[in-house]
């Protein structure tokens, strides 16, 4: 065999060498990248089926006064919460200030909770607005009351504003917002109760 003959076979196995490796590494990294959306699919499935079932219900009414409890149902698997924040959200009306003035800004608007309901300001950790609890642990199975009063009038309300306040929540629901973690995962849930008459 010639010495050309055998570089030719040399080089051809050579080039034949790197075809495959970058074969090899063409499906390696394809292979990788399949194992990683599995495992990104099997994730989302598994934070979807721990999802809390959070039950939220009125209790303790007193005049313009009372408690929405929420109650950790389930699922079992997923054990206790380290910790769950309830948020009053605004009804849907626009709520933008287009005549500003001192007494009546923007972020008097987005401070207010325009709903029936907010969290007593200073109890349960909630802010001064009343718009958000603090953040409280909440074990499986059980549940925890957050004390809530009726929303005024704003500040710079006057007149029908002020006074027919509460007739525009008559049959509207008290709306509100549950963030739930555990460690790491968290989970936001909307959830609806029905405004009790006054």
């Amino acid at each position: 065999m010639s010495i050309e003959w055998t570089n030719t076979i040399s080089a051809a196995a050579a080039a034949l060498s790197a075809v495959a490796a970058g074969g090899a590494w063409w499906a390696a990294r394809r292979s990788a990248a399949t194992a990683e959306t599995l495992a990104s699919i099997e994730r989302d499935r598994r934070h979807e089926d721990l999802t809390p079932d959070i039950a939220l219900s009125f209790t303790g009414r007193f005049g313009n006064n009372g408690s929405i409890t929420a109650h950790l149902a389930g699922p079992d698997s997923l054990g206790d919460l380290t910790a769950v924040q309830l948020e009053m959200v605004n009804d849907d009306m626009d709520h933008r200030v287009l005549n500003p003035t001192p007494e009546f800004t923007q972020a008097d608007a987005d401070a207010h909770v325009w709903g029936p309901f907010r969290f007593v300001p200073g109890v349960d950790g909630a802010d001064s607005n009343g718009r958000q609890t603090g953040a409280v642990p909440l074990e499986m199975g059980r549940g925890r009351p957050f004390a809530v009063e009726r929303t005024r009038p704003g500040h710079w309300m006057e007149g029908l504003a002020a006074d027919g306040w509460q007739d525009r929540y008559t049959h509207l629901p008290i709306r509100v917002r549950v963030t739930c973690r555990r460690g790491e995962e968290t989970w936001v849930l909307a959830r609806e109760l029905e405004n009790p008459p006054r």
